[in-house]
């Protein structure tokens, strides 16, 4: 074939391949919000316009750990070293709330320097991609994965392991990790127990699984809260959102509500207050 009629071919070829090709990928605005969701297929960051939160001021008996994880997000803010930090313990006692919380007080105090980023479990792999656009960029940011954990063979925990020691280049100035998790370790248990009791080398096997959270410079630990905590929970809620019911009856229906969920938290507490603003036809704002 001569020249002349293979060119026409070859740009029906090239205009095919160009097809197939995977599209640039969309750049990210990274100032549309305060707060955004990662979502991959195909990667996007989706600007959060109003966090689902609750007032600092409200969060009663972790005062410790608020203070612990406020006090590192500021210098983070500032442009200081700080930590990741591993949120653990009892269900409903706080920890995605404080999370949220002390985000709202950063923005607050330093606006439109600090993004917070929710990141789901299943995604952790594609961290290394979201890293690669935050890097650089003069905001700073928190990533956020809520209720961390991992089971029986998944890897994902490597992707993160590798991700929190950021590897060769290290991990991005403007990029810390915070994760809340029922677990201390992030594995179950028995997951710990089965690797000693099965490996060549029981205590290597068992180093490998836990040694995901030592990649965290904070634990908290958060713990179910006594009875006078409780009723400082509920007191304070009634009292910001208005709700006017005398002591003795805000007590007593009080413990009823935990007795029929079987324990006492922060949560429970919450969805006592919705419970009561609704008989009380109020509306919580």
């Amino acid at each position: 074939m001569s020249p002349d009629s293979l060119l026409p071919l070859l740009t029906r070829i090239a205009d095919a391949l160009d097809r197939l090709a995977p599209p640039p990928p969309a750049p990210f605005d990274l100032r549309a919000a305060d707060a955004f969701v990662w979502h991959t297929e195909p990667d996007r960051l989706e600007p959060v316009p109003a966090v689902n939160r609750v007032e600092i001021a409200l969060l009663q008996g972790i005062e410790r750990q608020r203070d612990i994880l406020l006090d590192n997000t500021r210098r983070f803010a500032a442009g200081y070293p700080a930590n990741n930090a591993l949120l653990w313990g009892a269900r409903g006692t706080g920890k995605s709330s404080l999370v949220k919380s002390i985000h709202a007080v950063i923005v607050q105090e330093r606006p439109g320097e600090l993004a917070l980023v929710e990141i789901q479990r299943d995604d952790i792999p594609s961290l290394p991609r979201l890293l690669a656009r935050l890097k650089g960029e003069a905001r700073r940011f928190v990533l956020f994965c809520d209720d961390l954990s991992f089971d029986h063979d998944d890897a994902h925990y490597k992707s993160l392991k590798a991700v929190l020691d950021g590897g060769i280049e290290g991990r991005p100035e403007n990029v810390v990790f915070y994760a809340t998790s029922n677990r201390r370790h992030l594995m179950p248990r028995d997951m710990i127990e089965n690797e000693r009791s099965t490996a060549i080398n029981p205590a290597e096997a068992v180093e490998e699984k836990v040694s995901l959270s030592d990649r965290f410079g904070l634990w908290l630990g958060f713990h179910n809260c006594d009875q006078t905590t409780y009723f400082a929970m509920i007191e304070g809620y009634a009292r910001h959102f208005g709700l006017e019911v005398p002591a003795d009856q805000l007590h007593a229906e009080a413990v009823e509500w935990s007795v029929t969920r079987g324990s006492r938290s922060g949560r429970v507490a919450w969805q006592f207050i919705q419970d009561l603003a609704g008989r009380l036809e109020k509306p919580l704002r």
